[in-house]
């Protein structure tokens, strides 16, 4: 068995190393950097498990940038490049995982094409009709930055959008490479697997801006936040997860798939899809207004990052309170040590911890970490209980 895998990024990465575990694997990616990297056993990802297994893990793992190569010989070909989100066509930009399909026909019209990338429902259909093929599977990827290996390990469940002999031959692969025994696993039609991974996604947003608001009222009204979400998640239909505030949820999949779904609602009636996505700003404009509430001079920006444990802060809901506070007027310094540069966006950066400290009359944490410890007193967060 070879497998191609295309896109070295939390999902692409994340797959070739648990296949690697037992398959010859290729990844393939369109930067050098990415793929020597790989080639070293170095993860360009920050992720604990990713680290650990390229480190030490004997996989049968390689790396290049010529897709023909990666892809002439695979029974299989993964297809895990970025869509991100159009706000002027309301859109996923699919544009890189269509030019790979088309590629990989050209190269190899065996090889059974596999999507993993996020795309609008009814992609899959649209593609094979295009391309006229039936050789185009779709199956989402439910993982989360950081922990993307982790979660392929010992999956939530596997969703296959194919019942087909050849749909179950890669559901064993993914079971086979997995931790996790006794997997939920579904195969369903194309459409619908599509579907079911923006409405996971999107009900994960929903949660996330139910805790949001919720927090908004308490802090308004000068209520303890916590005492009220640890007892409704006491229930346990509500149960004591995903319900730590935030600033609002970010990252590469809630804010796109989100509106992507509602992209897909336009002919249909609709109020709490709308609703997530208009949620999520609002409570942007709320941290934004409490921050100001204080009349600081200067406003630091403690880490970027959108969670514990990760290099990404693409679509961070900092980014957009920190926009809130620009047009306010609001002067702003950034402490994130991924950043080499001394600005970002027109901000300053500061890299020492310490002088940012000093500078700082509010110090802004979507998530707070012990290294605020001593500069509690003028530290902005709602996150109450310490973690994601």
């Amino acid at each position: 068995m070879k497998i191609a895998v295309v896109g070295i990024g939390y999902v692409g990465l994340s797959n070739a190393i648990l296949l690697a575990q037992h398959y010859e694997v290729v990844l393939v990616d369109i930067m050098q950097t990415k793929v020597d990297l790989i080639n070293k056993r170095i993860s360009p990802i920050v992720d604990k498990e990713m680290e650990e297994f390229l480190a030490t893990k004997e996989l049968k793992l390689t790396a290049t940038t010529n897709l023909q190569d990666a892809c002439c010989k695979a029974d299989y070909t993964i297809i895990a490049t970025p869509t991100n989100y159009d706000t002027e066509k309301n859109c996923f930009q699919t544009e890189t995982v269509e030019t790979v399909i088309e590629q990989v026909h050209t190269y190899n019209p065996d090889s059974t094409i596999i999507i993993k990338s996020t795309v609008p429902v009814g992609f899959t259909e649209r593609m094979k009709r295009n391309y006229q093929t039936n050789n185009i599977i779709f199956s989402p990827e439910f993982l989360r930055e950081g922990k993307a290996l982790y979660d392929n390990l010992y999956p939530s469940r596997i969703i296959i959008g194919e019942k087909s002999k050849r749909a179950i031959i890669f559901g064993d692969l993914l079971q086979k490479c997995a931790r996790l025994k006794d997997i939920p696993v579904l195969y369903t039609n194309p459409t619908e697997a599509e579907a079911i991974k923006l409405f996971s996604n999107t009900y994960l947003a929903m949660r996330v801006a139910f805790f949001n608001e919720l927090d908004s009222y308490a802090e308004t009204r000068e209520l303890d936040s916590k005492q009220i979400i640890e007892g409704i998640s006491l229930d346990p239909r509500i149960g004591n997860h995903y319900n730590n505030p935030s600033f609002g949820y970010g990252g590469y999949c809630l804010p796109k798939d989100t509106k992507q779904l509602v992209a897909n609602y336009e002919d249909i009636p609709n109020n709490m899809m709308t609703a997530i996505v208009e949620a999520n700003e609002t409570r942007k404009n709320h941290i934004a207004a409490m921050i100001v509430k204080e009349n600081p001079n200067i406003v630091g920006i403690y880490r970027l990052t959108m969670k514990t444990e990760s290099d990404n802060f693409r679509e961070s809901a900092i980014l957009g309170v920190m926009n809130r506070l620009v047009d306010q007027g609001v002067t702003i310094v950034i402490y994130e040590p991924t950043i080499q540069d001394n600005s970002f966006l027109g901000m300053e950066v500061v890299s020492d911890l310490q002088t940012f400290k000093v500078l700082a009359d509010v110090i802004v944490a979507n998530r707070y970490t012990e290294e605020l410890d001593d500069v509690m007193g003028k530290v902005y967060t709602r996150d109450i209980y310490f973690r994601d």
